[in-house]
């Protein structure tokens, strides 16, 4: 069936660009753009008494004869670099200590891996495994030596790259089993990559991007959100499998924290067999959702001197069930608002910018550059669409399209509980996509609050135990 009656969608806005403060007490300490501002103001948490103690002591964990070639990525640290590419983005960068105000340096902790360990994997029925037997058993050295040093760098030549994961019917990933068992013994951990970090031409773009995950690892802070509610709390819900496909499977639940300036450095991952599994979705009873919300609640007032948050946002990766609404309610119905968003980070929908016609009866063409990050289009009273990727004029002067190509898809937020405009809502989203310490990039494709929860979901399901005890992010990343 054919109809040649068209239809009218609302009207769209568009969000400014959110600030990024790097200053604890001078507020006009400020810029939209992340590198500008650490280069011309230095990270937030130099202003703050508990900074990051200097210098930062790296240990090296590397294949036998290879350790020079992560002792010479530390020196080059601190090292100036101009970029070879994404030159309307990138700055200079001008050294580790004259960003962040500290040194790194190479601790005397270098650990040399096993001699005969690519005789072991290629014997090995599964190498992939054997692979992360020899480097956990090396890593576990840094356990008795763990004084000496900040953060321990790790060193995976390309000739490993087949056992970086598991087969088809294998859940194996290296680098998260890696992630897990180094966080569990309190040791954050640089991955290096031999075909990346190592080899990689913009140079310039790899200290970027190194040094900031660094400082962060260290227990650095180097930005925080210059707009935003102090009674505010922001959390974001992931949930994995522990073991699918077996009969006894088990949901692991992350919680990730963040306060009114999208600053989370803790989270809770949560164990439990009482939820319903449907379509490989698990969903929260109510009074596991009281339990998980109760520990959230906990870990943001101990944060708060006892305060609970006055509004709540919480970024789901599935739907919310009836009976998860109501164990988030259970918990913080003393809080005046509380939106529950279901966020999806790839709609269906795309949105092609055009320009207005120069002469009168011309029609409309799709403009040279997408449109805007940070249009916002309502769909219904429930439905919002809000572009996080686009062409973002105000950080360069002149159009800026990070992805450099393509039509960029939309997040839907999909609200599930809360009431008036998605206006707060939406720019809250759009601000915490530029809170990803984990890139030197001006946003990410998602709220930090479903990126990260996600991430660590997928590591905590790893883990042989999970703790009742926060976990600190910096172990995750």
């Amino acid at each position: 069936m054919t109809t040649n009656q068209s239809a009218t969608i609302p009207a769209f806005s568009i969000l400014p660009e959110p600030e990024l403060l790097f200053h604890c007490d001078r507020f006009q300490d400020k810029s939209l753009h992340p590198l500008k501002g650490l280069v011309e103001f230095g990270p937030y948490s130099r202003s703050q008494l508990n900074s990051v103690i200097d210098p930062v002591r790296v240990a090296i964990v590397a294949p036998k004869d290879q350790a020079n070639r992560l002792s010479n990525l530390v020196k080059e640290l601190e090292s100036s670099a101009k970029p070879i590419e994404r030159k309307n983005y990138l700055v200079d960068f001008p050294g580790f200590s004259r960003v962040f105000g500290v040194r790194v340096i190479q601790s005397d902790v270098v650990v040399e891996l096993s001699g005969d360990i690519d005789k072991a994997i290629s014997k090995a029925q599964k190498p992939h495994l054997e692979l992360l037997s020899k480097l956990v058993q090396a890593l576990s050295v840094l356990r008795s030596r763990r004084s000496e040093f900040d953060i321990a760098m790790l060193l995976l030549p390309s000739k490993w790259q087949a056992c970086f994961t598991g087969g088809d019917d294998d859940d194996f990933d290296l680098h998260d089993f890696l992630k897990a068992t180094t966080a569990s013994w309190g040791i954050p951990i640089q991955i290096i990559r031999e075909n990346s970090a190592l080899t990689y031409p913009c140079r310039c773009s790899v200290l970027w991007r190194l040094s900031i995950a660094m400082y962060c690892k260290a227990g650095g802070i180097p930005w925080k959100l210059a707009d935003s509610d102090q009674e505010t709390a922001f959390i974001g819900l992931s949930y994995a499998l522990k073991k699918p496909g077996s009969d006894n499977r088990f949901v692991t639940c992350c919680s990730q924290v963040f306060d009114s300036d999208g600053a989370g450095l803790e989270f809770l991952a949560y164990e439990t067999t009482q939820a319903v599994i449907e379509q490989r979705n698990p969903f929260l009873t109510r009074s596991e959702m009281r339990k998980v919300m109760s520990r959230s609640l906990m870990l943001y007032q101990k944060r708060h001197g006892g305060r609970a948050p006055k509004k709540l946002i919480i970024h789901k990766n599935n739907l919310f069930k009836k009976d998860e609404v109501e164990g988030v309610f259970d918990i913080f119905e003393a809080a005046e608002s509380i939106d529950l968003l279901h966020v999806q980070p790839h709609a269906a929908w795309r949105g092609v910018k055009l320009e207005k016609p120069r002469r009168e009866g011309q029609k409309a063409a799709p403009a040279m550059y997408p449109c805007e990050r940070g249009t916002m289009l309502q769909l219904s009273g429930t439905e919002t669409l809000l572009w996080v990727q686009g062409n973002a004029p105000t950080i360069t002067g002149r159009d800026f399209f990070k992805e450099g190509k393509g039509i960029p898809s939309a997040i839907l937020l999909t609200r599930y509980a809360g009431h008036g405009s998605f206006n707060d809502s939406c720019k809250s989203a759009l601000a915490l996509t530029k809170m990803d310490w984990n890139s030197d990039s001006l946003y990410s494709k998602e709220p930090v609050t479903i990126k990260y929860a996600g991430v660590l979901a997928d590591i905590a399901k790893r883990m042989d135990t999970v703790g009742s005890a926060p976990y600190e992010f910096r172990f995750f990343m």
